[in-house]
């Protein structure tokens, strides 16, 4: 009833599962676990069978705490990451935590934003929704995490990007992250963000807990450069094993460097360069290209009824929930958040513009205000 993480495959686990299960199977640092396998139709709840298969395997792993993820068929393609719209419970210990986790990813095949992620004519060719795998495995207790892209061209350098204890604060574009730059030679390149939020498990509560970081630690580099050169090179080994560039999803604990995640880079990544326009409000570049547009203010879901298409929303930052947004905004800017992020790379594959980092963005422009959004240099000009 449940698949060993090492045997997954993409038409019985789904695309994410699967790409672990190859990477576990060449030696490389993946967390263990195990998958349970789309069969079909799911209710909503575990049947007493597979509760007890779980049981059992969980046992088997030492009873750890665990990520309970989505491994969905038409997601982690060439064509459309789906990246974050499917979902992931971190932090679940025990069967009966666990067994409702796997319910909760079950139920996010179904979820609004599920669908407009998919309605979206540029991943229109993506592969309709056949199933929901489910993918078990030990949390790493990370002190440092982020997101690597490797190189998309020959002479292109590996992108990284780093922050304080687990990565859900990169992926969900919760703090601006340090930046790094491994290039060709390999010379590293660091833009040191604010990261001033991070989020651990709870080691009372279960789950995770989010805490602020010390200001001593906030300018602080969270990657040493032969710690960033050890993941370039892991990243340049997985696209060897993919066949092409990769996103990769990582966790460093006590030294040791793990991968939580690959899957095919979807769309081309601006060049991180220093904007020449003195005058203008400058951030991380996200998406490539150039919108003139009105400014919508949008500080949560509240919000959301307020926009209209072809305005440019300014917000915190954005997470899957706001995917619906991503279907009428002609770009996007929000004060935290890196290149790496899922906003970022949702953008990228819709093809809207998106500067991000910007800090201050909220109070320096107002509802209606006509500004100027070019998501490849990573500038906003004040009309």
């Amino acid at each position: 009833m449940l698949t060993a993480l090492a045997d997954a495959t993409r038409a019985g686990c789904g695309g994410k599962a699967a790409t672990l299960g190859v990477l576990l199977r060449e030696g490389l640092p993946v967390p263990d676990g195990f998958v349970v396998p789309h069969d079909g139709e799911r209710g909503p709840e575990v049947p007493e069978l597979l509760r007890g298969a779980v049981a059992r395997e969980l046992g088997r792993l030492g009873d750890p705490v665990v990520a309970v993820r989505s491994s969905a068929m038409n997601e982690d393609t060439a064509e459309a990451s789906a990246a974050g719209q499917y979902e992931s419970v971190i932090g679940a210990r025990g069967t009966a935590n666990v067994c409702e986790a796997i319910t909760a990813c079950w139920a996010s095949a179904n979820a609004a934003r599920v669908n407009d992620y998919w309605g979206r004519a540029a991943v229109g060719s993506a592969p309709s929704f056949s199933g929901m795998g489910v993918l078990v495995q030990r949390v790493i207790e990370a002190e440092i995490s982020g997101v690597m892209f490797t190189p998309q061209r020959p002479g292109d350098s590996t992108r990284i990007e780093a922050a304080w204890g687990l990565g859900l604060t990169v992926v969900g574009g919760m703090v601006t992250p340090d930046a790094y730059e491994v290039t060709a030679d390999g010379s590293v390149r660091c833009t040191v963000g604010s990261k001033r939020i991070r989020i651990d498990l709870d080691p009372v509560r279960g789950g995770v807990v989010e805490s602020a970081v010390t200001d001593e630690r906030q300018p602080a580099r969270a990657l040493d450069g032969d710690t960033t050169v050890i993941l370039a090179e892991l990243g340049r080994r997985i696209a060897e094993i993919q066949g092409g560039p990769q996103d990769i999803e990582w966790a460093v604990a006590g030294g040791v460097v793990w991968v939580l995640q690959a899957r095919p880079v979807t769309a081309a990544l601006p060049a991180l360069h220093s904007p020449a326009d003195e005058r203008a409000l400058t951030g991380t570049p996200g998406s490539h290209g150039m919108v003139i547009g009105a400014a919508r203010i949008v500080r949560g879901p509240s919000d959301f009824k307020a926009v209209r298409p072809g305005e440019i929303v300014v917000c915190p930052y954005t997470d899957p929930a706001w995917t619906p947004l991503f279907r009428i905004a002609a770009g996007v800017v929000t004060e935290t958040g890196g290149a790496l992020s899922h906003a970022a790379i949702v953008a990228r594959e819709y093809g809207i513009p998106a500067v991000l980092g910007v800090a201050g963005a909220l109070n320096r422009m107002e509802n209606g205000h006509r500004i100027a959004l070019d998501g490849t240099a990573g500038t906003i000009t004040l009309l």
